[in-house]
């Protein structure tokens, strides 16, 4: 299975757009990067149970944790998860994320918060399990990861997003970490992007559900498909963000652009979730270029 054949156009068009478009906006897409952090950093932790709000993680991040009312761990989640994440940013231009990359992500996202298992993978005697699923034995990991990682840079037929989208099933499935693993995975798959010359995409905690039904179809039915549909929704989002920004568009809330349409609120919304119209979230609502055309 793989992407169709429609939505693999519309991404590479929209990816084409964007290229022509950045030329000289490095500071706005920087900008752009250093405003969405917060939110990048509010939805991974809040897939892992994180209590933190939007507003007290961009709080944390500002230095401003003493306004919180939380536990040092999850202050130290918020913090470390930023730091990893702008490592990202700088380092994936120049080389794919290796083993070594992995380790040291972890290294830097476990430091403060559990030292004995930070920036190493699971050792004799360390199993894990997610929901009913119960990790490869720790003895195991180390090859699997290798294995991984060979298939993924070895596979050059594969489209891209499908190819970054099974990457993060085999690497999720695998567990490599006692702690850790879900936000060092979603890291990875920005990693893989940026790579590519794509922009960074959010997995959103209101999605939490369907994401995690992935990796069971993936391990029960080898059906990577509703990942790729994650992945792909995602980064046509993304996009259709930058573009709307870089073109220095008019951004209104898509209920205003509703009315403005004279369209039903419920019929707008639906679209953007589809991205059948080039809406994109901020702090959770739904925005879009006042002269989108729908």
């Amino acid at each position: 299975m793989s992407t169709s054949k429609p939505v693999r156009e519309r991404l590479q068009t929209l990816k084409k757009e964007f290229d022509e478009r950045k030329a000289g906006k490095g500071a706005l897409l920087a900008v752009m990067d250093e405003a969405e952090l917060p939110e990048a950093v509010y939805n991974s932790n809040a897939i892992e149970n994180s209590t933190l709000s939007l507003p007290d993680t961009e709080k944390i991040l500002l230095e401003a944790e003493a306004l919180v009312d939380a536990s040092p761990r999850e202050i130290f989640e918020a913090k470390n998860l930023a730091r990893v994440s702008a490592y990202m940013r700088d380092e994936a231009v120049a080389a794919d994320a290796d083993k070594a990359t992995i380790l040291l992500l972890h290294k830097m996202l476990m430091t403060g918060i559990d030292d004995s298992i930070a920036g190493r993978f699971r050792q004799r005697g360390e199993y894990v399990r997610v929901g009913t699923h119960i990790a490869p034995a720790p003895e195991h990991v180390d090859r699997m990861i290798e294995a991984a990682l060979l298939k993924y840079g070895s596979n050059h037929e594969t489209y891209a997003p499908d190819k970054i989208a099974l990457f993060h099933l085999e690497f999720e499935t695998i567990h490599p970490f006692c702690d850790g693993n879900g936000r060092i995975g979603r890291v990875l798959i920005n990693w893989q992007l940026a790579r590519l010359g794509y922009p960074s995409v959010i997995i959103r905690n209101k999605e939490k559900q369907l994401y995690y039904q992935t990796f069971s179809a993936h391990r029960d039915r080898k059906n990577p498909k509703p990942m790729e549909k994650i992945l792909t929704l995602a980064l046509t989002e993304s996009l259709h963000k930058r573009i709307a920004y870089i073109r220095e568009a008019e951004i209104i809330r898509l209920s205003d652009f509703a009315k403005l349409k004279k369209k039903s609120a419920a019929a707008i919304t639906n679209a953007a979730r589809r991205q059948n119209i080039p809406a994109f979230r901020e702090k959770g609502i739904w925005k879009i270029a006042s002269d989108a055309t729908v």
